[in-house]
């Protein structure tokens, strides 16, 4: 089946290995552009996301140690604009590189994505996600004062900076992005969640301290285009239930009420799958004619082929479809 809209959120480990240079994670790239340039041989329109963790957490580093009166450090929405523009340039030129080595001519296009994010929003209240550096008690306290930054103690390693997590409520270049897939053009946009802004009372828009999860800002993509299939991208070629035990078991087709039971017996762990089986979770019950699938880079290949990996619908099953038809 050809001719989909899709949209394929990239994991960390499409990028960045062990080696944080910007030479590695290039090369990195030019791999995953090689797996993503096959969803476009088959005739698919693609947009794709990616997340930008280690590497906004190295830039406010990086920031943080140069910061002086005459070089002042960046807030954090500046911070992922900029790994928006590195990242979307790594991603572009191998993309790029990859179509002309296949024959195909198709231009990419990254978008510096602002994603609108609700004000009133708990986590502005309730600051959960620790970034950059870990500090002693005394510093963070210092730089506490100094900042009027909120620091927590992180699982006994030390106190970081927590900065809020909203939900995306809107994307405000989804017209650019319709425009660009319309045109067929690969596009590469909300990445590392995208840049968090909030409405003001006059209609403007506003940069705020925040990180959006990637996942939940790719699948709020996926329903405004209006993609059939949302491809969620990480380490493993399944999910699986029971992980690491002798009972494991992996999903191949799953719908929402099955993945809802093993959330509540806590099989996906948080911070890491979880989040990317709420994301597949709302993205069919938003767009219950599409489906998310949730597998490796490496096994873009076999899905196409063979829908292989953890392919999610909101109703019946795929095979218990077929004998209802």
């Amino acid at each position: 089946m050809a001719n989909r809209k899709i949209v394929v959120a990239l994991g960390g480990n499409a990028i960045l290995s062990s080696d944080p240079s910007a030479k590695a994670q290039q090369e990195a790239l030019v791999e995953t552009a090689k797996h993503l340039v096959k969803l476009i041989k088959n005739g698919d329109d693609l947009i794709i996301t990616h997340g930008n963790g280690p590497q906004v957490g190295n830039l406010l580093l990086q920031h943080l140690a140069a910061d002086s009166e005459k070089n002042p450090a960046f807030p954090l929405d500046s911070l992922v604009a900029m790994t928006e523009g590195s990242i979307g340039f790594w991603l572009q030129n191998a993309l790029q590189n990859a179509l002309l080595d296949e024959g195909i001519e198709k231009d990419v296009a990254s978008v510096v994505t602002q994603v609108v994010v609700d004000k009133n929003d708990p986590a502005f209240v309730n600051l959960s996600k620790p970034i950059g550096p870990f500090y002693s008690e005394e510093e963070a306290k210092a730089e506490a004062e100094k900042s009027g930054a909120t620091f927590k103690e992180d699982a006994g390693r030390g106190w970081r900076k927590v900065v809020a997590s909203p939900k995306p409520v809107d994307i405000k270049e989804i017209e650019t992005i319709r425009t660009l897939l319309n045109a067929g053009q690969v596009v590469v946009a909300a990445g590392g969640g995208g840049i968090p802004v909030i409405k003001e009372d006059n209609g403007h828009l506003a940069g705020v301290e925040a990180v959006i999860d990637k996942d939940f800002a790719s699948q709020r993509l996926a329903e405004l285009v209006e993609a059939d299939l949302f491809i969620v991208l990480t380490g493993v070629d399944y999910v699986f239930v029971n992980y690491n035990k002798p009972d494991q078991e992996k999903l191949e087709h799953v719908n929402v009420a099955q993945l809802e039971e093993y959330i509540k017996q806590d099989q996906f762990a948080p911070g890491s799958m979880l989040p990317k089986v709420e994301a597949a979770i709302a993205f069919v019950n938003g767009r219950p004619e599409g489906k998310a699938v949730i597998t490796s880079l490496e096994n873009l290949g076999a899905l196409i082929e063979s829908e292989s990996g953890t392919i999610i619908e909101k109703e019946l099953l795929f095979k218990e479809r077929k004998n209802h038809d």
